[in-house]
């Protein structure tokens, strides 16, 4: 069922890999937070540690999709 939900394509491209894309754009988002826009946002830090942990939970549930569909 989990292989069906991991590669369940989505114009062209299976699930996970926009997963993995999302997860690798909050990523950098959450690295540009505290290094480019420090002084342009108002609280940085809550801002960069919440994208943080969005971009964590999803980059977990990405590999485990990834672990999980092989076995």
């Amino acid at each position: 069922m989990l292989n069906q939900i991991s590669y369940y394509p989505i114009l062209g491209y299976p699930f996970i890999l926009y997963l993995g894309i999302m997860a690798l754009i909050l990523f950098l988002i959450a690295v540009s937070i505290s290094t480019v826009f420090k002084g342009k946002i108002k609280s940085h830090f809550k801002t960069h540690r919440t994208i943080a942990i969005i971009s964590i939970v999803i980059a977990l549930i990405h590999g485990l999709m990834g672990i999980l569909a092989y076995l």
